[in-house]
């Protein structure tokens, strides 16, 4: 499993948010994915990097939901010959190298962890190039 950041774990510790449980669940579960992931935070939220570069960030607002943002880290790249393929079904896409999931409640999370992790796994080695 990756260490958990300390300045996320303090942010997690003052996080107010009626899915705070599921938000550490998840945290957790990408964590104990891949050694390589480690966390940091960005935009206000838990992010995950992989090869030095932001990859999956959460999104914690508005407070009724949580989302997972799947990105190519913070400088906007050429989308010329990248392509991915949501065999999940989970990702809504914003554009074609940025998509989102979101989580509405814990049965939600539940029902979604164990394809999302896995989600997360494949969109780091795709975007690592």
């Amino acid at each position: 499993m990756a260490k958990q950041a300390d300045e996320v774990a303090q942010y997690m510790s003052a996080l107010e948010h009626p899915l705070k449980a599921e938000i550490e669940t998840v945290r957790a579960a990408i964590l104990a994915s891949d050694k390589a992931i480690t966390e940091r935070i960005k935009w206000k939220a838990p992010s995950f990097v992989h090869g030095g570069d932001d990859r999956v960030t959460f999104r914690l607002a508005p407070k009724g939901i949580f989302q997972v943002i799947f990105h190519r880290g913070a400088k906007v790249k050429d989308t010329a010959g990248f392509a991915f393929e949501d065999d999940s079904g989970l990702l809504e896409w914003l554009a074609p190298d940025r998509g989102v999931v979101t989580l509405k409640d814990a049965k939600d999370v539940k029902a979604k962890k164990a394809a999302l992790v896995k989600l997360v796994g494949r969109w780091m080695k795709a975007t690592a190039t």
